[in-house]
């Protein structure tokens, strides 16, 4: 009988089952002198890569003090050239615009009023019952009234009663043009542009006002503000740690005048001639460039001074405001800018500004041609091609002749007159080459490109 052990018969012809393999597995002694061999080889490979990083690193050094001494040869020169080009313009650099038409600041006057006391509704308050409930002394009676003005109730009572006291008006109108407090000053101003706002409203029942500003007091708010009205002895915009900031009142003295002349139909505080000196007041406030954030405020102020002239009265002011700007902005970019202040579209407002050119011209050339067409000539006379010539001072007469012509259309759509500004442009545009590095050179050739193609499809 077969034992189940034994091997079948295809099995006993597998010569691998029938000699077995015996697998000898070979032992490797390492000895001590091999374990230093790899370590040493190890080292020899780390400091190989070391070496190489440090090439590299080296390399790219070099190549980064190759780049900047390029960059600052290449820097050098560029500043040499520019260098040059300064030296054959012989020119200053283009200035920014900008006055700073206040000064030295005077001293405020007292804001102390014991006549508020003779206000008869807080003197009826006083002698009434009730009083004794709120226990009002004496000496409470300017913050009591404090309250009321910032909480809108005096107003109120203002509207109802019909009638403005003297106390009253003195009052907020000192508080709105010299008070300290932001709150005082902007609710007595809120005050008085709703009580004068109420004359020119339909249906609304007039208020009577026992006393009311005039010029002299918004002139000598201005003074103690510390505004110059003659900018020959200002300081100019490089000297900025001279002059202080603009006053904080300057906001509310804006607001009260534009109002003023809003109802000047109905209220009439200021003369022909004190319209005059606040309009040109109000363009001399925009050569200062710290109350650039007031330009809107300004520009609504300056509109409602224009607007509150009549018709004879403009015709023979606006000519007196011209000339009086022209001789006290300086020649330079403040001229363009006092000009470009103007900036309403309506007649009177073109009117002036092309009048504020016209002036600024004159005062260029010295009052020696009165009339357009001697100016005209005068400055199809001059040689751009000179080396002398002074672009600045021509760019300033290109956008001021611009400005004159363009809002003076009986002036402008004269044959002569256009035929004379053609001809500056083409001198201009023409004979100043593209290549001409004098300082402004390249200014006054566009500008005078631009105008003559726009000349010419008029």
């Amino acid at each position: 009988m077969m034992d189940i052990d034994d091997p079948l018969d295809f099995e006993k012809e597998d010569p691998f089952l029938i000699n077995p393999v015996v697998s000898k597995k070979r032992k490797k002694l390492i000895g001590l002198d091999d374990l230093l061999s790899e370590h040493y080889k190890e080292q020899s490979k780390q400091i190989e890569k070391d070496a190489k990083k440090q090439t590299k690193a080296q390399k790219s050094y070099e190549s980064d003090e190759d780049k900047n001494g390029k960059e600052a040869k290449l820097s050098s020169l560029l500043d040499d050239c520019q260098e040059q080009m300064k030296a054959m313009s012989g020119e200053e650099e283009l200035s920014e615009w900008g006055l700073f038409v206040f000064g030295e600041k005077k001293t405020s006057p007292p804001l102390s009023f014991p006549e508020l006391g003779s206000w008869s509704i807080l003197k009826s308050f006083m002698n009434n019952k009730l009083n004794s409930l709120v226990g009002l002394a004496t000496e409470q009676e300017c913050s009591f009234l404090e309250g009321l003005l910032i909480n809108g109730w005096l107003l109120k009572l203002i509207l109802k009663c019909g009638r403005v006291e003297k106390s009253i008006a003195t009052w907020t109108f000192f508080l709105m043009l010299y008070s300290s407090k932001e709150e005082l000053r902007s609710s007595a101003c809120e005050f008085w542009c709703s009580i004068l706002s109420s004359k020119v409203q339909v249906g609304v029942p007039p208020i009577e006002i026992d006393w009311f500003p005039s010029y002299c007091e918004l002139k000598s708010a201005l003074e103690i503000y510390g505004f110059c009205f003659n900018f020959s002895s200002n300081v100019s915009v490089k000297n900025s740690s001279v002059c202080k900031g603009p006053p904080q009142n300057i906001i509310t003295w804006i607001k009260f005048t534009a109002v003023c002349c809003q109802v000047r139909c109905k209220q009439p505080a200021f003369l022909a001639s004190d319209c005059q000196e606040l309009a040109e007041v109000i363009i001399c406030l925009f050569l200062d460039r710290r109350l650039q954030g007031l330009s809107v405020l300004m520009s609504n102020c300056l509109q409602s001074v224009i607007s509150s002239f009549t018709e004879e009265e403009w015709i023979n002011c606006y000519c007196e405001i011209a000339k009086s700007l022209a001789s006290r902005v300086p020649m330079d970019l403040n001229c363009l800018q006092a000009m470009q202040c103007i900036s309403g579209v309506d007649p009177r407002s073109k009117h002036l500004r092309s009048a504020v050119a016209f002036q600024i011209l004159v005062n260029c050339f010295e009052n020696e041609v009165p009339d357009e067409e001697g100016i005209l000539t005068l400055l199809i006379s001059i040689n751009v091609k000179e080396k002398a010539c002074d672009f600045f001072k021509m760019f300033l007469y290109l956008v001021l002749t611009e400005n004159w012509l363009q809002y003076d259309p009986m002036l402008r759509d004269k044959p002569v007159i256009r035929e004379m500004w053609g001809l500056f442009l083409r001198n201009c545009s023409c004979q100043i080459t593209s290549t001409d590095l004098r300082l402004h050179a390249s200014k006054v050739r566009n500008k005078a490109a631009f105008l003559l193609q726009g000349a010419g499809n008029n």
